[in-house]
């Protein structure tokens, strides 16, 4: 007690021994303290994405029911999925063309309101958390449920076009229409790209836009000359994550048109979950899955091969 009140009237400070566990020598300066404090995380990856993977690899070679023990039958799920299945083909094809109709409307949907929601103007925050709301709930069940009931034939689009006079169809029962109604709902999701772009948007510089409107350069011009020459780095990432995205399409589909009419909305990720967990064929639903992985790989290649012509990457020195 006695020392505590000489040390407080002295007035001198005197420093605390103890250290937190960050400044603790010895055992906590190793490199194993790095992966200690990771070690959740890979402890996860390793169990519930690593090893599942190589699995997957081996059941792809495999007759495997998930009732039965796997029976190696080499590449004969893959000659059977390539020669044989008409599905597949199917399935592809519709994956393939939805993908290219709906990234391309998906991104310019996004830039458009990023340069819309881009101003100084009272209360633009607000907008733009209104805007990014549907991206937060567009993937859900109950939103695949109530876009079914709005492009049904007693749904809100019909009822709408009656009042002009106009009989409507069954938009998810047709098979010229089916595939748009999806479309549709995958573009109404382009918050998560909007904000992308958005965030691009504000790095362009501003003196750009003057120099050019000196210049006499219009609104379209400063688009295409400014605009999308800074914002393609962007537009690379943002293309890459949609399509990578889009060829994995499987909640909408399977909800709202679980693949009909006539094929015509029948997903490739939903041909592969009807093999897995329809008929319990993993064998073959798992050379689906790594055909899927190649199909994406290929196409993201394509896209990183092309972006040489069309992305700008600004040095310091101002070359390209």
């Amino acid at each position: 007690m006695s020392t505590q009140m000489t040390t407080r009237s002295s007035g001198k400070h005197i420093p605390s021994k103890r250290k937190s566990i960050f400044q603790l020598k010895g055992k906590w300066e190793s490199p194993l303290a790095g992966y200690l404090f990771i070690s959740p995380w890979l402890l996860g990856f390793l169990l519930l994405t690593l090893w599942p993977m190589v699995q997957s690899v081996y059941y792809s070679f495999t007759k495997f029911t998930l009732l039965d023990v796997p029976e190696w039958v080499g590449v004969r799920n893959y000659e059977r999925i390539f020669a044989d299945d008409d599905t597949f083909r199917v399935s592809l094809k519709v994956t393939l063309m939805f993908v290219v109709l709906s990234v391309p409307i998906k991104l310019f949907t996004a830039l458009m309101v990023a340069i819309l929601l881009n101003k100084k103007i009272k209360g633009i925050s607000i907008y733009r958390t209104f805007i990014y709301l549907p991206s937060l709930i567009g993937s859900s069940i109950a939103v695949a449920v109530l876009w079914k009931n709005i492009w049904g034939i007693d749904g809100f689009i019909n009822k709408l076009l009656n009042v002009f006079g106009i009989k409507g169809i069954s938009w998810i029962s047709t098979p010229g229409t089916a595939l748009w109604t999806l479309i549709l709902l995958v573009v109404w999701q382009f918050g998560s790209s909007m904000v992308i772009f958005l965030a691009g948007l504000k790095q362009v510089p501003v003196e750009l836009y003057e120099a050019s409107s000196v210049d006499g350069a219009s609104k379209v011009r400063q688009f295409f000359r400014i605009t999308l020459p800074m914002l393609s780095p962007v537009l690379l990432f943002n293309l890459v994550l949609q399509t990578i995205g889009s060829f994995q399409m499987f909640t909408q589909a399977f909800i709202i048109t679980k693949g009909g009419p006539v094929n015509s909305t029948y997903m490739y990720a939903l041909y592969l979950y009807d093999r897995a967990f329809a008929r319990y064929d993993m064998g073959y639903a798992s050379a689906l899955a790594w055909i899927l992985l190649v199909i994406i790989a290929i196409a993201t290649a394509l896209i990183f091969a092309s972006s040489k012509y069309w992305v700008f990457y600004e040095t310091e020195a101002g070359k390209k």
